[in-house]
C-alpha cells in the first residue's frame, strides 16, 4: 500500500468555490486535485493500492479531511475540474464523523494533528534537505507527508515531528507536491518489482 498525506493550508472547507475558476476561488484545491491524479491515475487505469489523505484548512469550517481509497474509487478523471467537483460534493457533507460522499471518497472533520495520531505512522516527511530516499529503507506501511504550495507552519511541523518521521529527499530541487507523489510511486514500484 502506498499512502500519502497532503496538507492544504488554504484549501476551502466549504463547498463555496467555482468549478469555472478552481485556482482562484478554492484556496488552491487545484493543487490537491493534481495530487489526487498523481496518486491514483495510471495510463488506462487506477492504482488500487493507494490511500490519500487531504487535510483542508481553509475557510469557512476547518478542518476537513478527504480520504481517498484506490480500491473503491470511481469517477476519478485526469482533469482538475472533475476532481474538484468530487471534492465539492464531499464538502457538502456537514458531518464531523467520516462519511462517504462518492465511492472511494470519504470526508470528516479531522484535523492534521488528530489524523497523525489516528494513523500512528510510520511517517516520512519529504524535504529537500533530508536523506536521499534512494539510500533509505522505506517501511511497507509508511505514510509520505507533504505540504501544498505553502510550507508547514510551526504548529503543523511540531505536530508531525512529535511522531519522529524520517526526513527524506527526492533530490536537490524543490518540486510540486504532485510531482513528489509521482517520484515516490516510481521509486516504490521499482523496489517492489525487485522483491
Amino acid at each position: 500500500m502506498h499512502r500519502f498525506l497532503v496538507l492544504g493550508h488554504e484549501a476551502h472547507t466549504s463547498p463555496d468555490f467555482s468549478l469555472d475558476d478552481v485556482p482562484g476561488t478554492s484556496g488552491r484545491i487545484d493543487v490537491l486535485a493534481r495530487c489526487a491524479a498523481s496518486a491514483f491515475l495510471l495510463s488506462h487505469g487506477i492504482r488500487m493500492d493507494v490511500e490519500l489523505y487531504l487535510v483542508l484548512c481553509g475557510p469557512s469550517r476547518p478542518p476537513r479531511t478527504i480520504r481517498m481509497v484506490g480500491a473503491e474509487l470511481r469517477h476519478l478523471n485526469p482533469d482538475e475540474r472533475s476532481t474538484a467537483a468530487l471534492f465539492l460534493r464531499a464538502l457538502q457533507i456537514e458531518s464531523i464523523a467520516e462519511s462517504m460522499s462518492t465511492p472511494g471518497i470519504y470526508v470528516s472533520g479531522m484535523g492534521f494533528a488528530k489524523l497523525l495520531e489516528t494513523l500512528g505512522g510510520p511517517f516520512i516527511l519529504l524535504k529537500e534537505d533530508g536523506e536521499d530516499m534512494r539510500n533509505h529503507r522505506v517501511p511497507r506501511d509508511a505514510i509520505f507527508v507533504l505540504s501544498d504550495h505553502i510550507d508547514f507552519n510551526e504548529e503543523d511541523e511540531k505536530a508531525l515531528m512529535a511522531h519522529d518521521p524520517a526526513v527524506l529527499s527526492l533530490g536537490p530541487r524543490s518540486l510540486h507536491s504532485n510531482q513528489c507523489i509521482t517520484i515516490v510511486h516510481n521509486e516504490l514500484d521499482r523496489r517492489e518489482a525487485t522483491v
